[in-house]
């Protein structure tokens, strides 16, 4: 029987498992730990032999480790991969690319149906891009519906017989349903119920129950059912879940307040998540064509410390890093030997951090319209955010004053380009992976997460 009293929250990353033991009743870590991630190799290999190198390890720290309750989220073995299949590129393929951000998946693929209306060819083409789940969207509620229709057949002729997620016109779904016949699929609300609104939370909710029931299951990362019945979610959803969390309390301790951003700093990829309280005066400013929502994430795939590092520096243009991204691209297991090493780790960092909060925040400017000169704003405003939490192992394991540097640029007032950048928040590192515990105990014990989100908080003094 479970000890009552603790629970353990483990990260399946994609390098390393990380682990916490959790006193439920004082709402702090007690114990963690860490091993490199155990992938399966031409059928040897186990996920699990990680985590048993960290529960022994927190076992050791604490003995009530032993009879805890596990809850986990994965990224491993590439994490969840989505494609999105829309009726066309600008409108509902770009809003079911935001939701399958927002749900945790790496969008792989969009397919823009109205385009390749009857042809099962780009269909078949999707599985080259090998993803978990398609999401089907398409059409305003109560709107022209054929499009989604022969979208439905379309991937049926095509062979596809993976989970699908249908988040298209509402007044379609039952007819879609009967057309995708055998083939896994779930049924969502309408990530566009109607024009310039996006609604991404059922959509979320049925793409994490496509992971739990189809994704993890089929990447064989372990034989043992006890892996299958820790894993609560993809490790961003989850994450994410744990970013909205640590906004409600922020707004609880200062109300009023309560926009966090936090950049994640991976291996492969950097993750932006963001909760801005959008503020109705602002809605006409944007000239983007799907509606900004309150949570947003995006994924740098180009951007990342390991496999990604030579993109990263390529694309902040710094000839100067080229061999060291090169080492680490070759090597993504390289860990830093000297002060050369660290340097050049966090000039790394400090580009992909950069790059992944500019986008992710977009600029503002004046432009000159019909109705005169008018502000205009791409992406997420995150200048007045009241809290930037950094995450990520060169945050967690650098040198003292690490954050400073790697946030440099990209945290304060004055910034040069227009940027939506953060202008006057505190920073604060997640160094004991509170995000992923939060998340995870939110559905478990609401209390307990809330009071942990505080600690970090508190860290960050805000």
């Amino acid at each position: 029987m479970a000890d009552p009293q603790v629970a353990i929250c483990v990260d399946f990353g994609s390098t390393f498992t990380k682990a916490s033991l959790v006193d439920l009743a004082e709402a702090r870590i007690v114990a963690a730990a860490e091993h490199p991630t155990t992938l399966p190799v031409d059928g040897h290999g186990d996920i699990l032999d990680g985590y048993d190198a960290c529960l022994a390890a927190l076992t050791e720290a604490d003995p009530r480790a032993a009879g805890a309750e596990v809850l986990a989220c994965s990224s491993a073995g590439g994490g969840l991969r989505i494609a999105v299949i829309g009726n066309e590129e600008l409108v509902t393929a770009e809003a079911g690319r935001r939701v399958a951000l927002s749900s945790g998946g790496k969008v792989v693929a969009v397919l823009a149906a109205a385009a390749q209306a009857g042809d099962a060819a780009p269909y078949r083409a999707l599985r080259d891009a090998a993803p978990d789940v398609l999401l089907l969207t398409g059409g305003t509620d109560g709107g022209n519906s054929e499009v989604l229709l022969q979208a439905a057949r379309d991937l049926v002729a095509s062979g596809w017989d993976g989970p699908v997620v249908v988040a298209g016109n509402a007044d379609a779904q039952a007819e879609v349903s009967a057309v995708l016949g055998d083939v896994p699929h779930v049924l969502a609300d309408n990530v566009v119920p109607r024009i310039g609104v996006l609604a991404p939370d059922s959509a979320r909710a049925a793409i994490r129950e496509m992971f739990l029931t189809h994704v993890i299951g089929g990447k064989h990362l372990s034989p043992r059912a006890d892996f299958l019945a820790m894993v609560r979610g993809a490790t961003p959803d989850v994450v994410l879940t744990g970013v909205e969390l640590l906004a409600d309390g922020l707004d609880a301790e200062r109300p009023g307040a309560g926009d966090v951003v936090v950049v994640d700093v991976g291996g492969a990829t950097t993750d932006v998540h963001s909760v801005v309280e959008l503020d109705p005066e602002d809605s006409g400013l944007s000239r983007e064509v799907v509606a900004t929502t309150r949570v947003t994430r995006t994924v740098e795939g180009d951007l990342g410390m390991r496999w990604s590092a030579q993109s990263t520096v390529e694309a902040a243009n710094l000839p100067e890093l080229a061999d060291a991204a090169r080492a680490r691209t070759d090597d993504p297991g390289f860990l830093p030997a000297d002060a050369a090493d660290l340097d050049d780790d966090e000039a790394i960092a400090r580009a992909a951090v950069g790059l992944a909060l500019r986008r992710h925040a977009g600029r503002s400017r004046v432009v000159v319209s019909p109705e005169g000169r008018v502000v205009e704003r791409t992406g997420k405003d995150l200048r007045a955010v009241d809290l930037v939490v950094g995450s990520g192992g060169v945050l967690r394991h650098g040198r003292d004053g690490v954050s400073e540097r790697v946030l440099a640029g990209s945290v304060g007032a004055d910034l040069e380009g227009g940027w939506q950048l953060p202008e006057r928040a505190p920073v604060v590192v997640d160094t004991q992976y509170l995000l992923a515990a939060v998340g995870l105990l939110a559905p478990e014990d609401l209390d307990t997460a809330h009071r942990l989100a505080r600690r970090l908080l508190a860290a960050g003094r805000v």
